[in-house]
């Protein structure tokens, strides 16, 4: 038996030879088409394969973005996470998945705006590069906000999840959804009542999905501002990046005047959610990080405007 030589002194053979010891082999003839004109298009095959799909694309495409906030940071240049979809109906095999990606790269031309009415005309050009009666657009992202110490003033910044979606088929048939995380301190008012000093408190997050009115793309508001406030405003006390003791000292006291169960919040956030008239349907789940015990505490309200529950 040869013995192999595995001193610290080598010689390496070739590159090539190397790719051929991990088993790279030589090209075999090639004989189809290298035209695309002359290539089978599989995902055009006209049959009937039995069910229309509701969803057919792509998604968790990451790409950068610009999104414009009403609170500083004003222009913010950030990552979106695609989810880019259409229908198919019966007759047809697929869809082709590249002109998804064609799409987002001819939409970049000057930074990939995302706001409604960028993702309209995103979802206008989709649907005629996709030859489909209807197509999905959503994109989320994070969300930077400037956030004050209530007592000091030191600034820094906040984050909360938001997401938008389009569903277009045409400009008579088009829906705008959002939905947006933030992250709020709750007290809890039993820990409250019923003992002789001091409470727990815990992270609570927040999250609300909505249906925007039809006219919504028109009107000059910042919703994730507005989805914010409905958020922070309902909590027990907001939660700041920079603290100094004189901002925690009255951040301590806002939360223990303002004992909130997960109830509470969904209840206080609907509640300001229905008074904005650009919004038809919303959903609200708040999920407390319980201090004193291992597991979470959720609440969800849904509501339709139109239908008064």
């Amino acid at each position: 038996m040869n013995k192999i030589d595995t001193s610290s002194h080598r010689v390496l053979p070739s590159k090539q030879e190397r790719h051929i010891l991990f088993g790279s082999v030589e090209p075999g003839p090639k004989t189809k088409p290298t035209k695309k004109e002359e290539m089978a298009d599989l995902q055009n095959t006209k049959k009937d394969f039995l069910f229309d799909i509701k969803e057919v694309g792509i998604s968790n495409v990451k790409y950068p973005i610009v999104v414009q906030s009403a609170i500083a940071p004003i222009t913010q240049p950030t990552i979106g996470t695609f989810k880019l979809t259409a229908e198919v109906d019966r007759t047809s095999k697929g869809t082709n998945m590249s002109r998804f990606l064609e799409q987002i790269e001819r939409s970049n031309s000057n930074g990939f705006q995302v706001d409604f009415s960028s993702l309209l005309h995103f979802s206008e050009g989709l649907k005629t590069r996709l030859e489909q009666e209807h197509v999905a657009v959503e994109v989320s992202f994070p969300w930077f906000y400037e956030r004050t110490g209530p007592s000091s003033g030191r600034v820094g910044l906040n984050n909360a999840e938001a997401a938008i979606k389009v569903d277009y088929t045409d400009m008579d048939h088009v829906t705008f959804h959002a939905t947006l995380t933030a992250y709020v301190t709750t007290l809890c008012p039993c820990s409250k009542e019923i003992s002789e000093y001091s409470a727990h408190s815990q992270r609570g997050k927040v999250t609300m999905e909505i249906a925007f009115t039809d006219d919504f793309e028109d009107q000059e508001i910042d919703w994730k501002e507005a989805l914010l406030h409905a958020a922070e405003s309902n909590a027990s006390a907001m939660i700041h990046p920079v603290l100094k003791r004189t901002d925690e000292k009255y951040v301590t006291e806002t939360a223990y005047e303002n004992p909130r169960f997960v109830e509470d919040i969904v209840r206080l956030v609907a509640a300001d959610l229905y008074d904005l008239p650009y919004i038809k349907q919303f959903k609200v789940t708040c999920e407390n990080e319980e201090s004193i015990h291992l597991h979470d505490a959720i609440a969800t309200i849904e509501f339709d405007k139109d239908t008064d529950r």
